[in-house]
């Protein structure tokens, strides 16, 4: 049948996948727990039935604040039948988002994930008149959960009701409010039609070559639209999903479920191949050899180079069979493609995990272009190491004079809720929305991102500095974990950094270092002259006016729930320059190079 509105993917998956035993799947205390194509059909009306008994109409709003979970699905699909507008909020946030977002929101009903944020939600609640309740997904005991609505749904249901508000709802309807995550500020509602998101994972379903025998995994927060979108493409294509509730499970459940697609960020690739080439360094003699050669020749990768230079084409099959095939294997052996979008993704990445027979295809977008503008297809140049592939068929994009991209299609949303004001600043008369992001078009057709205009600054002797660009390339330092790189209106950049603790402490180890603790040991100015001896190696690569200067060591990780990053692993620069302005004095008040 055809999908015009998100619901219609319930019926559309059941005509691809009947007797699907294993749609949905997640764990339940340690144990993988499966729902049938039949059981998220019904649970997903009963949840519209249930929702109508407690009085939802069309267009009121219910808000979920969870991991990610099957029963999700129910929800979300229960919300949509009925008319309502779903709202996934980040289970990370602070309680002033919460506080901000369910009343900007006039939300009805609240769904979280179990006692904790039950716990930390319900003072926030009772402070909101227009939330007439609470339902954890968890059955807690004494408080109402998803099965007592599913119950209620199965006692009182209404079919034709249904049909009727079904038949009601059309494709430029809004279907969902995504709150951005308030790195820069007030967190703005970005209002999805159907037809936003559903032109959108039409647009890239033809990539992914799988159907109804094949499994995705989901992990990033089905509450960003990356996530959300690159599910419902994985469902129209009958795919089956398995979700990872927990970060620290990916890569044990990875061995178990065997998938055969996934969507990741950078940040996530750059762990994983930290540790395997941290198990690397822990090999002896001819085995350390061989594994540091094969990762040299992934370094050199490039699409079809295997073809066009039989010598290569050699080494990359020793290669493969001495030494990639391991690293497959500890993926998952039936890992084809992994989409990796929401930052800029290290090119020698890339090259690597292709090299290892993983395709990892790059994309780029907005949550207010729902969210894909551009990705990486396996057409002729639909891969280029460093873009952001072609622009999707049926968008169009146009670069500004001062190098801004511009993005007109289906997929751009209604607007901000709420704020015709701060729409109007950003989707201009001609119905161009302005991205925000400096990007060029490569002759072969490919979108290249190179910064965030917002970001780029201008150092004191007027000399534009694209900060994104340099931390892609620190980064690629096995002792650098996260580097901010400082500047404006200072006579040179600088650079806050974030050390790999894991790999110190090997080096450490190696070199004879007893270590402490990391404060301590990144007062050593041994330890401050390798990280300067890295810095001055990278920095090779910039112009003279680019390079670092000076930096400063932070003695912790920034994380999510600490504050210094998004939902999405990307740095809150605002907060950052708040956070560290001592540190960032102290950098600039230093007499000399190196940061010593």
């Amino acid at each position: 049948m055809e999908v015009t509105r998100i619901f219609d993917l319930l019926d559309h998956y059941a005509t691809l996948c009947p007797d699907k035993k294993d749609a949905l799947a997640g764990k339940e205390d340690g144990v993988w727990k499966t729902y049938s194509t039949k059981e998220w059909l019904d649970n997903s009306r009963y949840v519209s039935y249930g929702l109508m008994k407690l009085g939802v109409k069309k267009g009121d709003k219910i808000a979920s604040i969870t991991f990610n979970r099957p029963e999700w699905n129910f929800l979300d699909m229960g919300v949509q039948q009925c008319g309502a507008i779903h709202i996934p909020i980040y289970p990370t946030i602070s309680d002033a988002d919460y506080a901000y977002i369910l009343k900007h929101a006039e939300v009805k009903f609240v769904f979280v994930a179990g006692e904790e944020m039950y716990r930390r939600i319900t003072e926030i609640v009772a402070k909101i008149p227009d939330i007439q309740g609470v339902y954890t997904f968890l059955d807690i005991f004494g408080e109402k959960h998803l099965k007592e609505l599913i119950e209620l749904g199965k006692k009182n249901p209404q079919p034709d009701t249904l049909q009727e508000l079904k038949d009601s709802i059309l494709p430029d309807d809004l279907v969902t409010l995504i709150y951005t995550s308030g790195t820069t500020g007030t967190p703005k509602g970005v209002m999805l039609t159907h037809n936003n998101i559903i032109s959108n994972f039409k647009a890239v379903s033809y990539i992914p070559p799988f159907g109804p025998e094949h499994r995705a995994m989901s992990f990033l927060p089905l509450c960003h639209i990356y996530e959300r979108m690159m599910n419902y493409t994985f469902i129209y294509k009958g795919l089956s999903l398995y979700y990872v509730s927990n970060m620290g499970l990916i890569a044990e459940s990875l061995k178990e479920v065997n998938p055969h697609v996934f969507t990741t960020v950078p940040r996530l690739l750059e762990k994983v191949y930290d540790k395997i080439l941290m198990k690397g360094r822990a090999l002896k003699g001819i085995k350390k050899r061989i594994f540091f050669w094969a990762n040299n020749v992934g370094l050199r990768y490039e699409i079809g180079k295997e073809k066009r230079n039989p010598v290569y084409g050699l080494k990359l099959k020793i290669a493969r069979k001495l030494v990639f095939s391991k690293w497959k294997a500890a993926l998952g052996q039936n890992l084809d493609i992994v989409v990796s979008g929401g930052a800029a993704l290290q090119p020698r990445l890339n090259r690597v995990f292709w090299a290892v027979g993983i395709r990892i295809i790059e994309g780029y977008g907005l949550t207010e272009t729902s969210p894909v503008i551009a990705v990486s297809d396996f057409s002729p140049n639909g891969v280029k190491f460093g873009t952001v592939g072609p622009v999707l068929k049926g968008i169009q994009v146009k670069i500004a004079e001062d190098g801004e991209i511009l993005v007109k299609g289906p997929n751009v949303m209604k607007g901000y809720y709420k704020d015709p004001g701060l729409t109007k600043e950003v989707i201009d008369d001609e119905g161009w929305l302005h991205t925000g992001d400096v990007g060029v078009i490569e002759p072969e057709g490919q979108l290249r991102i190179t910064d965030r205009k917002k970001v780029i600054f201008k150092t004191s002797f007027g000399k534009y500095i694209h900060p994104q660009v340099l931390e892609n390339a620190f980064k690629e330092s096995p002792f650098i974990d996260q580097i901010l790189i400082l500047g404006e209106n200072q006579p040179f950049p600088a650079a806050l950094v974030v050390p790999d603790f894991n790999h110190l402490q090997s080096w450490c180890k190696v070199k004879g270092i007893p270590y402490t603790n990391n404060k301590e040991m990144l007062s050593l100015p041994r330890i401050r002259k390798r990280f300067w001896k890295d810095i001055k190696h990278y920095n090779e690569r910039f112009g003279k006016y680019e390079r670092i200067s000076k930096f400063e060591l932070i003695d912790h990780e920034w994380g999510v729930e600490t504050g210094q990053l998004s939902a999405t692993l990307k740095l809150r620069r605002t907060h950052l320059m708040k956070e560290y302005a001592e540190d960032i004095e102290r950098v600039y008040a230093r007499k000399g190079a190196n940061g010593g």
